[in-house]
């Protein structure tokens, strides 16, 4: 099996024209996953976690948005920026219960929480008009995830 050197490399303007480029008009998700080594413990709650102890966390980030005339939704590379800035560098090598509001540090508080900055952060910098946070999982053992859907967050809340 041998690989095969292109013998000539698409330039735009004469291969490829600029109307080109975006091949729909679909909405599209766009996902970039994340690790990070936090320690906390749990209060009120009889069980392992209520000693402190660390995990390594994965979180995954989903996004939906129609494409520009480039055929991109979204710069990976902002998506990777806007949640290291929100939220990896924050939580990273930390003890959750001293950097995060106050709140029990399980999955489905974090979740919400980090939501909601990235939220604000897609809404302060407002780069992608189309883009909207979908969808954040974090999970907590490769097995276990808690997530929060942008339809659970615009859900009225009933006390």
């Amino acid at each position: 099996m041998g690989y095969e050197i292109p013998k000539n490399i698409e330039l735009l303007g004469r291969d490829i024209q600029e109307h080109q480029l975006k091949y729909h008009n679909k909405s599209v998700l766009v996902s970039k996953e994340f690790t990070f080594d936090s320690a906390h413990h749990l209060h009120n709650y009889e069980g392992k976690c209520k000693s402190l102890h660390g995990h390594t966390y994965k979180v995954q980030v989903i996004m939906r948005g129609k494409t520009d005339a480039r055929g991109i939704s979204i710069d990976f590379g902002d998506v990777k920026r806007i949640t290291k800035e929100r939220v990896i560098d924050r939580l990273d090598h930390k003890y959750l219960n001293e950097v995060l509001p106050p709140m029990n540090t399980t999955a489905e508080n974090m979740v919400v929480w980090m939501y909601e900055e990235i939220q604000g952060a897609l809404v302060e910098e407002a780069l992608y008009p189309s883009i909207q946070l979908e969808e954040v999982r974090l999970w907590e053992t490769p097995t276990s995830y808690a997530a929060v859907t942008r339809a659970m967050m615009e859900e009225e809340e009933v006390v």
